[in-house]
This record gives structure tokens, C-alpha cells and sequence, in this order.
């Protein structure tokens, strides 16, 4: 005797539906997770933050090199010299005016 069934198996049901509910939570995983796709944007753009920056320090570390150079033993510039003694000394000359 053949019995015919006039519901679903509820065990092909709970299949699918745990099948249906894994797959969602690897895509959540994958968009929003540690490793997702939100934090990959995250990351590039701090990267590229951190690119700008070290350019501007780069360029800051050129200029003082410049500097230090430029105040060696070897190579002396008189201009950059009469400019610190100005700054760190407070010394003018005898023939300028200050305007503050």
C-alpha cells in the first residue's frame, strides 16, 4: 500500500531553511565581518590617509636635511645664517626699523 503524502517533509524544509540561514550569515560575514568588504574600504582609505602624510613629512625632512646642510662646516650660507641669528638672537642691524 502506497501512502501519499499531502504535506511536505518538514525534514527537507529544515534543510534548506538552515542551508538558506548559513548562507546568509557567510554573506554578512562577508560584507561587515573583520575581514569584510567594509572594512577592506576602511583600510584603503586609512592607507591612503597615511600615504599623504608621509609625503608632508617626507618633504619636511628634505627641507631640514636642506638646512643642516646648508649650515655644515662644508657649505655655509651666509643668508640662512644672518636668518637664525635673527630668529633664535632677537639681533637686527643697526640700519633697520622693526614694525610688530
Amino acid at each position: 500500500m502506497t501512502s501519499h503524502r499531502k504535506y511536505p517533509a518538514i525534514g527537507g524544509i529544515l534543510y534548506f531553511g538552515f542551508a538558506f540561514m548559513l548562507g546568509l550569515y557567510f554573506a554578512f560575514a562577508a560584507i561587515q565581518g573583520d575581514y569584510g568588504l567594509f572594512r577592506r574600504i576602511q583600510i584603503d582609505a586609512q592607507a591612503d590617509a597615511l600615504q599623504g602624510e608621509l609625503a608632508g613629512l617626507s618633504e619636511q625632512v628634505q627641507r631640514m636635511e636642506n638646512k643642516t646642510r646648508r649650515m655644515s662646516d662644508d657649505f655655509l650660507d651666509l643668508d640662512l645664517l644672518d636668518e637664525q641669528a635673527r630668529n633664535v638672537l632677537g639681533m637686527l642691524r643697526a640700519d633697520e626699523i622693526v614694525i610688530r
